[in-house]
C-alpha cells in the first residue's frame, strides 16, 4: 500500500504548504502500519528548506524535474505514479496533475483569490477558478484545514458535503516557550527593544496590516513597540506608507523575513501577539504563538475562533478603533496578560501533528 504525497511544493516559494508537507510527512511515518508506504515525490531541482523523511523502512523518495507549474506534469506525473504502484495520491496543492487515475485526496488550504477577487488582475483570477474547479473534479476527496474553510468550499462549489474533511493543523514541536537567553539573542539579532508586541505574517491586503498601523498609532503608551515581522511582498507598501504618515516612528518597527529557527523566540519574547487578518483557512501563526506561552488578539471571524477558542482576545478586524481598544486593554493590565498566557498553552495542546496525520492515513486508506 504505497502512498503518494505530493512535496514539489516544500519550496521557498510556498512557506505555508512547504511546512504543511514537511510536519504531515514526519507525522505519518510514526503511524504507517505493516504493509504500508510512504513516498514523496520531490523537486529535485529545489531541495526543501524544511525537512522531509528520508528514505528508509517504510519511506522513499522519488525525485523528479516536473514542476507544479509545468504543463507536462498533466502526462509526467501520472506515469511516474503508475511506475511506482502508487494507490493513493494525495496533492498539497491545485496545481496538479489533473487526470490521476488514482484515488486522489486534495487540500485546500484556503480561497483567497475566490473570496478576495479586487486584490487579483483579471487574468489571476481566472486562472486560480479554473484550476481549482480542475483540481476539485480530480480529487476523490478534499482535506480543509478548519470548519470555517470547509463551510467556504461548501458554499461556493457545488460538492457533496461528505466529500470534504477539515483536517485541523497544528504548530511544530519546536514552538514551545523559549529560554531568557535565546529570546535575549534574537532581540538583539532583530534590534527589538524588551517590550515589543509582535505581528508576523506577510503584508498581503487580507491581513489588514494598515488597520494594525492605525490602531498602533492610536495606542495610550509609547513604551512599547510594535514588531511587524514577516515576507514582504512589494507590491502592498500601504502599511509601510501609512506609518511614515501618521509618524508612527520608532513605535514601529517592520522588521522584515524572519527565519524559522528564530521564531519560537521571537514570538516567546513577545509582550503579547496580534493577528487581525481578514480571512485565514486556519491561522497558523496564531496557534504556534500560543504553544510558545504568548498572549494573542486576533481577529473574530473566519477560522480564528475556531482555532484560538477560549484562549485570546477578539477583535472586529473591520474596526480600527475596536483593535486599539483590545491593545490597550492587554496593555493596561499585566495580569490579565498573565492568564491569557496559560490560556495559550493549554489551547495549543488541542493540536497535534500526530492526530492530523492519523486523519488523513485514514482517508488514504478509505480511498485507496
Amino acid at each position: 500500500m504505497r502512498y503518494f504525497l505530493d512535496a514539489r511544493t516544500a519550496t521557498e516559494h510556498f512557506p505555508g504548504i512547504g511546512r504543511y508537507v514537511s510536519n504531515l510527512a514526519r507525522a505519518i511515518v510514526a503511524e504507517l502500519q505493516a504493509g504500508e508506504e510512504l513516498a514523496l515525490l520531490v523537486d529535485g531541482s529545489r531541495p526543501s528548506p524544511w525537512p522531509l523523511p528520508p528514505p528508509q523502512a517504510q519511506v522513499r523518495q522519488v525525485v523528479t524535474a516536473v514542476s507544479p507549474f509545468n504543463l507536462s506534469q498533466q502526462w509526467q506525473i501520472p506515469r511516474l505514479l503508475r511506475q511506482h504502484g502508487a494507490v493513493a495520491y494525495h496533492s498539497p496543492f491545485y496545481l496538479m496533475p489533473y487526470r490521476p487515475r488514482l484515488p486522489t485526496i486534495l487540500t485546500i488550504h484556503d480561497l483567497i483569490p475566490q473570496l478576495f477577487p479586487a486584490y487579483f488582475p483579471a487574468w489571476k483570477r481566472l486562472l486560480s477558478e479554473l484550476t481549482t474547479r480542475l483540481a476539485l473534479r480530480s480529487a476523490d476527496h478534499l482535506i480543509v484545514d478548519s470548519t470555517a474553510t470547509r463551510q467556504d468550499v461548501l458554499e461556493r462549489y457545488a460538492i457533496r458535503p461528505a466529500r470534504v474533511t477539515a483536517v485541523p493543523l497544528a504548530p511544530d514541536p519546536r514552538f514551545r516557550p523559549q529560554p531568557g537567553a535565546e529570546v535575549e539573542r534574537i532581540r538583539a539579532q532583530y534590534q527589538l527593544p524588551a517590550s515589543y508586541v509582535l505581528y508576523l505574517g506577510i503584508n498581503k491586503p487580507h491581513k489588514n496590516l494598515v488597520r494594525l498601523v492605525e490602531a498602533w498609532t492610536a495606542v495610550h503608551s509609547n513604551r512599547v513597540t510594535l514588531a511587524i515581522a514577516g515576507a514582504w511582498d512589494g507590491r502592498y507598501p500601504e502599511a509601510r506608507e501609512r506609518a511614515q504618515q501618521l509618524g508612527a516612528g520608532e513605535t514601529i518597527r517592520f522588521i522584515g523575513p524572519v527565519s524559522d529557527a528564530d521564531l519560537p523566540a521571537l514570538y516567546s519574547g513577545a509582550h503579547f501577539f496580534i493577528f487581525p487578518s481578514l480571512y485565514e483557512g486556519f491561522g497558523l501563526p496564531v496557534i504556534e504563538a500560543m504553544a510558545c506561552g504568548t498572549a494573542v488578539i486576533t481577529s473574530s471571524i473566519s477560522s480564528l475562533p475556531e482555532v484560538a477558542a477560549e484562549a485570546a482576545l477578539y477583535t472586529n478586524p473591520h474596526d480600527t478603533a475596536d483593535i486599539t481598544r483590545q491593545i490597550n486593554h492587554f496593555l493596561q493590565n499585566p495580569a490579565l496578560i498573565a492568564e491569557y498566557r496559560q490560556k495559550s498553552l493549554a489551547q495549543a495542546q488541542q493540536f497535534t501533528w500526530r492526530a492530523t496525520a492519523v486523519a488523513t492515513l485514514n482517508l488514504y486508506r478509505q480511498f485507496s
